[in-house]
């Protein structure tokens, strides 16, 4: 099925060793039925879907059609999971190849929810509905945004039903990623004691992501100095918009630096550093506030499966990924310390600076304060009454903060082009996403279509989205379910 939709495939993960997959197809589906499309990434990746019926579309991200050329395997992967280590891989995914864009950017296309493999252990391979446009939603709305993450390219229905807590509508999503390597592909194979398996790994990992270091004396050493640094980069981003990915696991850390898996994942309404949406997170262990610290635990399992590749004498390699993973704290704080004065409108340096922020957050969270919407206010936009804005602690932070502002002569027009291109003035809230998720339960998928549409663009003003924007009324504390 390529009818002038402009397919490219080179599949060049699935020409690894056999121990980094399984060959298998997706299990084919009753009565496919195509929900939603995403165009705009359609026309990213050069495809062209105009001319091909809606049947044929349902048939083809259902995986009942594959595209020539396609080759599609699950991947092996082991992972973390709340800290507990386990071989895993693609229980309910296949990758069906990589297609390369016309400027020969290389994206791996998966569905998602396409039945069982040899990695399902007790699992059904299949996904519900309402999970995979949860999954839809929130990585367009994460895109727009600026932030790194895989996306989704479409979702049907299977016209069949899967058995959760209660019976639910069967669905596949297609993703797109720029891999689907994760710090769990080199733990699955780090576990098999194979050192030139673990090199090959790490060869065409460098070779497909960063070819800058093709040639470097330590590949390994750099291979994870750049890695810390994305996922750095990636980390502060989701603080920057209060997003709590809610199953920060290895498995689900990936080695280009994008999000995804979007399971119990939330944006945060009241500003509370111990957030925590997943009902499975019992403890805390991923709440907003430890994102950082996860992912340096994360990076630390990363770094012990290459101690092999660093260098032969073991406790000199061991001390090289010490020093890389212990690098962590230091340029995170600056990137996150950064990444506030942005959000603040803060040109320049003043020793007062963290105070100043730290400050802001301690009042945000002692008046419960919602996060998104302090520094619409702080940008001049009201979005709905508050008295807590009439606080003397906060009239006497804004004087400073004001003051704060005049230092490197900063115009209004400067610093306030400065925060509106780092705050939001709008994202995906927590109850709007359920509503659109359950009108989609009950066929009407017109409060998904809207609810994506209001999440483009979410740095410009716009108006008549002022229920988009406000936190839920409701009092009882939000939980989301990681649907598998």
């Amino acid at each position: 099925m390529n009818s002038n939709i402009n397919w490219n495939f080179d599949n060049s993960y699935s020409r690894l060793p056999d121990s980094f997959k399984e060959n298998i197809e997706p299990v084919k589906v009753e009565n496919p039925e195509l929900v939603i499309m995403n165009e705009n990434l359609a026309k990213d990746l050069d495809l062209n879907f105009s001319n091909v019926d809606k049947a044929k579309l349902s048939a083809l991200f259902a995986g009942n059609e594959l595209p020539e050329s396609s080759n599609s395997i699950a991947q092996a992967y082991a992972g973390h999971q709340f800290g507990h280590f386990t071989m895993l891989g693609d229980g309910r995914a296949v990758l069906i190849g990589e297609h390369l864009s016309k400027n020969k950017n290389r994206y791996d296309i998966q569905f998602k929810g396409s039945g069982k493999t040899a990695f399902s252990r007790n699992g059904d391979g299949r996904a519900a509905l309402g999970p995979m446009l949860r999954e839809y939603i929130i990585s367009e709305s994460m895109h727009c945004l600026n932030i790194p993450t895989t996306r989704s390219l479409a979702v049907v229905k299977t016209g069949e039903d899967v058995i959760r807590e209660n019976c639910l509508k069967g669905a596949i999503l297609t993703r797109v990623a720029s891999s689907h390597i994760r710090v769990g592909t080199f733990q699955y194979i780090a576990a098999r004691n194979k050192k030139d398996e673990l090199r090959t790994l790490l060869d065409y990992v460098i070779r497909r992501h960063f070819p800058n270091i093709e040639n470097s004396k330590n590949k390994a050493t750099d291979f994870l100095k750049i890695v810390l640094e994305k996922q750095i980069d990636l980390v502060v981003n989701w603080m920057r918009v209060g997003f709590i990915h809610g199953v920060m696991n290895t498995d689900n850390m990936s080695i280009s630096g994008e999000t995804i898996d979007y399971g119990p994942c939330a944006f945060m309404d009241d500003y509370d550093p111990k957030t925590v949406f997943s009902s499975i997170d019992q403890m805390g262990r991923y709440a907003y506030c430890n994102q950082p610290i996860i992912t340096k635990w994360n990076l630390a399992r990363l770094a012990e499966c290459l101690i092999p590749l660093i260098q032969d004498k073991q406790d000199h390699a061991i001390k090289d990924a010490t020093d890389i993973i212990n690098s962590f704290e230091k340029k995170y704080e600056e990137k996150w310390l950064n990444m506030m004065k942005n959000k603040l409108g803060l040109f320049g340096t003043d020793k007062n600076d963290k105070f100043l922020i730290l400050d802001l957050l301690t009042w945000m969270h002692e008046k419960k304060n919602d996060y998104t919407n302090t520094f619409c206010y702080l940008m001049g936009e009201k979005i709905q009454e508050n008295k807590n804005y009439e606080d003397i602690n906060f009239k006497n932070w804004k004087l400073r903060w004001l003051e704060r502002l005049k230092i490197n002569n900063s115009s209004p027009e400067k610093y306030l082009k400065l925060m509106r291109s780092f705050n939001p003035s709008v994202i995906p809230r927590n109850h709007k996403v359920e509503e659109a998720l359950d009108a989609a339960n009950k066929n009407n998928f017109k409060p998904v279509i809207q609810l994506i549409e209001v999440l483009k663009n979410p740095y410009n003003k716009k108006k008549g989205i002022f229920e988009y924007q406000i936190p839920s009324v409701l009092k009882e504390k939000y939980q989301t379910f990681c649907g598998t």
